[in-house]
């Protein structure tokens, strides 16, 4: 049976830490760091997801504030609020959910918010700055399966790593970390040709790709790390991950679960990203 690697336990582990620390900064400095989120538009998951950091913000002493604007919002007034949010300096991070209706241009938007205050990690300064590991900080749910990684004493280094998924929130960054600890990195994608053939020379396995149950234990080598970062809902209103659990668990070494594994511990790492750059605004 493997090691069930429990990202709920470790995420609420580090929030406790997390508070202590953000306590001490307040006393020190005499403000709490601040972390604005924008969310446009009425997508359920996307208002799922920002009360869940508003819930974490203040479990650990963040102060937070929601900008809720709607769907039909012009391009150039979210720039604005973008802009006046980084002029202000009680604001320390700023978080625009995604995705945003049809009319406004993602890309626009990242550019807009000030790496200083970046705490996702999407603009392309803070993207240059992981690829050459001299960075503040870290996209939040590569992060946070590095913190799993790293609570469960599992080295990375001399691993052979595959991520399969090649996003720029989580595939590419997710590389570049595993490869920042000296692993051996593959990352394989939709026309990669022979998958399973390169899915089960892995030591460590991370699956993000968005589709469930997508990775089965024919794909998975005896002993192998296996990270489900999908979340993925189910006809009848179930969720799980990319990797098939149940077949896949018999197999590995340690497995994270969906729910309870990497997803709780996406929110817990932008906090820490929030308090860094409070931190970072004091220099």
């Amino acid at each position: 049976m493997a090691i069930l690697i429990d990202g709920k336990a470790t995420s609420f582990a580090m929030k406790e830490e997390l508070k202590v620390k953000i306590e001490a900064f307040e006393k020190e400095n005499g403000f709490a760091p601040g972390l604005s989120v924008i969310i446009v538009g009425d997508d359920p998951a996307s208002a799922v997801y920002v009360r869940n950091k508003e819930n974490a913000c203040a479990a650990v002493g963040i102060k937070s504030t929601t900008y809720r604007l709607p769907g039909d919002t012009a391009e150039e007034e979210l720039l604005a609020l973008i802009r006046r949010l980084n002029a202000d300096v009680s604001v320390h991070g700023i978080l625009v959910q995604l995705p945003l209706p049809k009319q406004i241009c993602e890309e626009t938007v990242l550019a807009t918010i000030s790496p200083n205050k970046d705490v996702d990690a999407f603009h392309a300064q803070n993207v240059g700055h992981i690829m050459i590991g001299n960075y503040h900080f870290l996209p939040c749910t590569p992060a946070g399966v590095m913190a799993l990684l790293d609570r469960y004493d599992i080295s990375v280094e001399g691993k052979h790593c595959v991520v399969i998924g090649r996003s720029n929130i989580v595939g590419k960054p997710q590389a570049m970390l595993l490869l920042e600890k000296n692993g051996t990195v593959t990352i394989c994608h939709s026309r990669t040709k022979n998958l399973a053939d390169i899915t089960r020379q892995a030591d460590i396995l991370v699956a993000a790709v968005g589709r469930a149950n997508f990775v089965t234990a024919d794909m998975v080598k005896e002993g192998a790390t296996v990270i489900d970062v999908g979340i993925n809902r189910l006809p009848d209103g179930t969720l799980c991950g990319d990797v098939a659990f149940n077949e896949v668990e018999k197999k590995a070494y340690a497995i994270t679960p969906v729910p309870g594994g990497v997803g709780p511990m996406t929110v817990t790492m932008l906090l820490y990203n929030t308090l860094t750059a409070a931190k970072e605004s004091l220099k």
